[in-house]
């Protein structure tokens, strides 16, 4: 069985070290020292200046909300996965819609102003698939209505926009370390933010409100990241070059073997790849169900991903309508990409597609 993904899982006996030193100091959470020194490592090694590590990333989301005191209305992106949209809705925010590019697939920076009101608080874009947003005009945009800009960058581990880390945008952006991902930590997640202030804020947020023993400032949650994890995440960067180059592989072979049979994703000419998916946009909803069903029958499981459009979640008021999401959300398929994926399973992964085209053409 291929699954569309496969978590990566670092050099056993360097974690087993890592192990071995949580169980003598007997520090499991609460702010323990791996935390610390991957909180430090990360943030040298995505060119940032300060992280905060969470238990998941969707608490990511919830935090930066919350850190910066979001009421109201925030305008995001329908083509995303649920918890970009759930977690406004679990924070009293209600999500406002703007139409995405056909081609890139983020939120179109010219549909976010028409939907801009004095309820708006906020902009939450996605950095879909790691293609970076347009950040500038979303930056000119926010500035000029006195917005606060949440990204959701679950996908954008290590991606550069014009020579800086795309993290750097925004006031707060968000990653997801979850198992799937390019780079995780089990489960777990991260807020990147300039702000010092808002940093401290962030960290009572995530242990209870809590400042100290005497203190507790703000109405907070329990999203702190575990001592095992974090070691998983420093077992992780220790390898990131290997996963990033393993990617870029199969990447460019499923590139150069499906560019004329599909549709590909228009990547943003400033920004730097990370090779987390592979998307491929097809002719309609029936020739994806065709491919799928050739590949689920040779035991390949590519994703629909993101399906169904948010726009149309039936806890969502008022009711939107996002015509282009809707159409690239019933026609996209994610199909496999991780290091472990043999060069012999791609091809056949690759001739799956290409007969089925051939079949449906002939």
């Amino acid at each position: 069985m291929i699954n569309v993904t496969k978590t990566y899982l670092p050099d056993k006996e360097k974690y087993q070290k890592y192990v071995d030193e949580i169980y003598e100091n007997g520090w499991v959470t609460n702010n323990g020292p791996m935390v610390q020194k991957l909180e430090k490592r990360l943030a040298e090694y995505l060119g940032v200046k300060n992280v905060v590590l969470v238990a998941n990333g969707t608490a990511a989301l919830e935090i930066a909300y919350r850190t910066l005191d979001l009421k109201g209305f925030a305008i995001t992106t329908p083509f995303s996965f649920v918890a970009t949209t759930s977690s406004l809705v679990t924070n009293g925010l209600l999500p406002i819609f703007a139409d995405i590019d056909p081609e890139t697939l983020n939120i179109d920076a010219k549909n976010i102003e028409t939907q801009i009101t004095p309820h708006t608080s906020a902009i939450v874009p996605v950095h879909v698939f790691g293609n970076a947003c347009d950040v500038e005009a979303i930056d000119v945009i926010a500035k000029k209505h006195d917005l606060k800009v949440v990204y959701d960058a679950a996908h954008a581990f290590g991606v550069q926009y014009k020579g800086q880390s795309i993290l750097n945008y925004g006031d707060i952006s968000t990653l997801s370390f979850h198992a799937t991902k390019l780079f995780h930590t089990i489960e777990g997640g991260a807020l990147i933010i300039n702000d010092d202030e808002l940093v401290q804020k962030a960290r009572y947020l995530i242990n209870f409100g809590i400042e100290n023993a005497e203190s507790i400032p703000e109405l907070g949650t329990n999203a702190k990241m575990n001592e095992f994890e974090a070691a998983m995440g420093l077992c992780m960067l220790d390898e990131m070059e290997v996963v990033l180059q393993k990617r870029k592989e199969v990447y460019e072979r499923y590139e150069k073997a499906l560019k004329d049979d599909v549709t590909l994703l228009k990547y943003s000419e400033h920004a730097t790849r990370n090779y987390s998916y592979f998307p491929v946009i097809l002719k309609d909803e029936a020739a994806l169900k065709k491919v799928q069903k050739a590949l689920n029958e040779k035991d390949i499981f590519p994703r629909r991903y993101f399906y169904p459009s948010l726009d149309t979640l039936g806890y969502i008021e008022p009711k939107q309508y996002m015509p282009i999401s809707r159409e690239i959300s019933s026609k996209i398929l994610c199909l496999p990409i991780y290091p472990g994926l043999s060069e012999v399973d791609q091809i056949n992964i690759i001739m799956g597609i290409k007969q089925t085209f051939e079949r449906e053409n002939g």
